[in-house]
């Protein structure tokens, strides 16, 4: 097995692939077509190794799954206290890159398994409906805050209803969907 360690970030990722006495670092664009052509340069004999960053990681890790690679997410912290371990200070993403897919090598990290789609359709619906409520708590908040001024803008205030008014509409819907 040939470990690969990737540092995933929004618009890219580094790859860290195996060679003679090494590794060799590419950036790919974190996208299908990135992907894509990360894809072509891996077979059955490796297996992905990234840190859970987050939603950045879950397009790559969808692709490896339907091309049947295995690919391994790590808890960031481990990642980080190895890399304590290992007595590294130099931080870029292509270190970061290379001391993961060491990682990998070392401890054969369990391939991840992906949820049933409805379950991962479910947790976004949770995620959406708790930032909806975080957004309409904020958007009370800024109102009431604002009631004690001397001088009111109406369309400010009425802004702010309608999005209170807004939201609380997206939270009803989105519990009804759950």
């Amino acid at each position: 097995m040939k470990y690969i360690g990737i540092d995933i970030s929004k618009a890219s990722f580094v790859a860290a692939i195996p060679k003679e006495g090494g590794y060799r670092t590419e950036t790919f664009s974190n996208d299908a077509k990135g992907i894509r052509k990360f894809l072509n340069k891996l077979n059955a004999d490796h297996h992905c190794v990234m840190e859970a960053t987050g939603d950045y990681c879950f397009l790559l890790l969808y692709f490896l799954d339907k091309a049947s690679i295995p690919a391994s997410l790590i808890n960031p912290k481990k990642i980080k206290n190895y890399a304590r371990v290992m007595m590294s200070v130099t931080k870029t993403d292509a270190k970061d890159a290379c001391l993961i897919a060491d990682f990998g090598e070392r401890f054969n990290p369990e391939p991840y398994k992906f949820p049933s789609e409805q379950i991962m359709i479910l947790k976004q619906k949770k995620t959406v409906l708790k930032q909806l409520q975080k957004q309409l708590t904020a958007t009370k908040n800024l109102l009431s805050s604002l009631d004690p001024l001397p001088v009111k803008d109406k369309k400010c205030f009425n802004s702010l209803k309608q999005t209170i008014s807004f939201l609380e509409k997206q939270i009803k819907y989105m519990q009804q969907e759950m």
